[in-house]
């Protein structure tokens, strides 16, 4: 019996690329491609742009969690294992961590933007948080 994994997809070149990887390396393996909307960017539309921004922040997320996981599901429409696509919301870690439960994940597949310095200070490291707290093995890609 295969694997489960899980894919944190947010759309980006590197997402994609652990998507790939993912698809080439768990051929057979059933994929959960999850997508976290984090609502701390409702919090800046409101900042800067009203409340009237921030309701309409909640559509556009939703809107695009589907484009983004639509664009998953065309990647992986070949796989030869289930895909499956969720959408979260909540801090990106969190979601990517109660989703292994949530799911009975064996292992976790990401990407990282790579950042050092302030940046990453500054933004956090959702990869190295997701690897200090996985109870799964976490394969990181960049």
């Amino acid at each position: 019996m295969g694997e489960t994994v899980l894919v944190a997809f947010d759309g980006s070149p590197l997402a994609r690329r652990a998507l790939e990887y993912a698809l080439r390396k768990c051929p057979d393996d059933d994929l959960v491609v999850l997508y976290v909307v984090d609502p701390v960017y409702a919090v800046y539309e409101a900042e800067f742009g009203g409340p009237t921004d921030a309701e309409q922040w909640a559509g556009d997320a939703a809107a695009e969690s589907e484009r983004v996981l639509a664009e998953a599901e065309s990647v992986a429409a070949d796989h030869a294992g289930s895909v499956t696509t969720v959408t979260a919301t909540g801090k990106p870690e969190r979601r990517i961590l109660a989703s292994i439960d949530d799911h009975d994940v064996d292992h976790v597949v990401m990407g990282s933007h790579g950042r050092t310095g302030v940046s990453r200070l500054v933004m956090g490291s959702t990869a190295e948080a997701v690897m200090r707290h996985s109870p799964v093995p976490v394969t990181v890609v960049r």
